[in-house]
């Protein structure tokens, strides 16, 4: 009777859980929506290819993270942690000329494991055991916020030492074209990628430096300055 009960609670917890992430990316399509689509008749009619090529991205990467924030939800109703890892940093723009960013860019970064990376042994296991990442990179002094997810595949070189790499996809909110400073990005949706290399203190506490770029790859239509950010971030491992 007993376990009866606990198998209702943990079902009734996930359905729960599951409706209120999807509240959450219903939220986050409808604002992502009013980007896409600006209120200038003339200006969307211009825009139109370029956006639904926005569009099929955004919600390829929305599936994406949904499907991995859901298995992560549900394995955490059975008793383990939801965040493998939690990360904090800065970064600034390394790139020159008009297209460089000014200000700092607060960073905040959250790593799940639904994969099995920390059971993963030598570096060939780890690199077929990714995590899924979910962040963003908040702009100061009018620059591009951007909202980032994708796979991260982190490799250890002994207990101190790793290299990380991830790729995914940013949504973001810098200029498409235009003639002030700053880079023009050309579509609302970007590729995302980074690397970095670590040192860590003990087994919870890391820090590692970074250096990030986002592009469309010349896939879609407009300019590609591309966004180039590099930085520290200091990690927390659960």
């Amino acid at each position: 009777m007993t376990a009866k009960y606990d198998l209702l609670q943990i079902h009734v917890i996930i359905r729960k859980k599951r409706r209120s992430l999807f509240g959450a990316l219903h939220r986050l399509n409808l604002h992502v929506t009013s980007l896409l689509f600006p209120s200038d008749a003339n200006q969307r009619t211009a825009n139109e290819g370029r956006l639904r090529k926005d569009r099929v991205a955004f919600f390829g990467m929305a599936s994406l993270a949904a499907a991995a924030t859901i298995s992560v939800v549900s394995s955490a109703t059975a008793g383990e942690q939801i965040f493998d890892e939690l990360r904090f940093g800065a970064s600034a723009s390394v790139q020159s000329g008009h297209s460089r960013e000014d200000g700092v860019f607060p960073e905040i970064t959250a790593l799940f494991d639904p994969f099995g990376y920390d059971t993963a042994v030598g570096w060939q296991q780890q690199l077929l055991h990714p995590r899924v990442h979910l962040g963003t990179s908040i702009g100061t002094s009018g620059e591009a916020t951007q909202f980032f997810t994708g796979f991260t595949w982190t490799v250890d070189f002994n207990e101190r030492l790793f290299a990380e790499a991830g790729f995914g996809g940013v949504i973001h909110t810098g200029d498409l074209e235009g003639d002030d400073d700053g880079p023009e990005l050309g579509c609302r949706v970007l590729f995302h990628e980074y690397l970095g290399a670590g040192y860590r203190f003990n087994a919870h506490w890391n820090v590692m430096a970074q250096i990030a770029h986002s592009s469309h790859a010349n896939l879609c239509d407009g300019p590609n300055d591309g966004m180039t950010r590099a930085g520290l971030q200091i990690g927390y491992k659960f």
